[in-house]
């Protein structure tokens, strides 16, 4: 088994010598510690320290954090990153948590991190259903904005104008017009169906004239 460790600072003004300290006396070699300072949001997989890391471990490694907290912004980011790992075969232990995935009480621990976790996304959608409640009740529209069928028409026309007269295929005429090969396809039928049911109604109020 290999032993690495992982530290996370949020500015260039802090310091990481607190974290580095208590997981060198865990047993971790100093060259085996990365390091990232980030001074935002973002996910692990934009942290290059962690990229660096997951480039090294293997199952059957572990890796020893100062808290937990150093891998995830949230808790569910926590417990899925570590959940992720455990499915590697690569076990993840706090200091100050006092986690240990392998002993019967870090397991525990862990899951109750997994219900508040849940808990969380839980109010999450609850928020995100309320706000677009809100949102409707005072008019605002969700989703893609309605197709003009009328301009839609005219462009299946344009497009058709330059099949008919060979100065291009049915794919380059599309995209003349904005439209990849399969919306031309089913534009053109539009238009073909749209053309007929004119007929159809023109035959129809020649009949009853007549």
């Amino acid at each position: 088994m290999k032993r690495y460790g992982y530290t996370r600072i949020s500015t260039v003004h802090q310091d990481d010598e607190l974290q580095r300290r208590d997981i060198v006396a865990a047993g971790v070699a100093p060259d085996d510690i990365f390091t990232d300072v980030i001074t935002g949001s973002s996910s692990l997989s934009e942290r290059p320290g962690w990229k660096a890391l997951m480039d090294k471990v293997r199952p059957g490694d572990e890796i020893c954090v100062w808290r937990l907290d150093r891998v995830g912004r949230s808790v569910a980011d926590v417990v899925a990153t570590v959940e992720e790992l455990q499915n590697r075969d690569i076990t993840v232990r706090s200091l100050v948590d006092g986690i240990d995935p392998t002993t019967a009480g870090g397991r525990m621990m862990l899951g109750m991190m997994a219900t508040l976790a849940a808990y969380e996304r839980d109010l999450i959608r609850e928020r995100v259903k309320a706000g677009m409640a809100a949102a409707k009740a005072r008019g605002v529209r969700f989703g893609r904005p309605p197709l003009d069928m009328k301009a839609e028409l005219d462009k299946a026309r344009i497009v058709k104008s330059m099949v008919d007269q060979g100065k291009k295929t049915v794919a380059e005429a599309g995209k003349v017009v904005g439209w990849s090969r399969a919306t031309t396809y089913r534009r053109l039928q539009a238009l073909e169906d749209h053309l007929a049911d004119e007929k159809r109604r023109q035959e129809k109020g020649e009949l009853v004239s007549a």
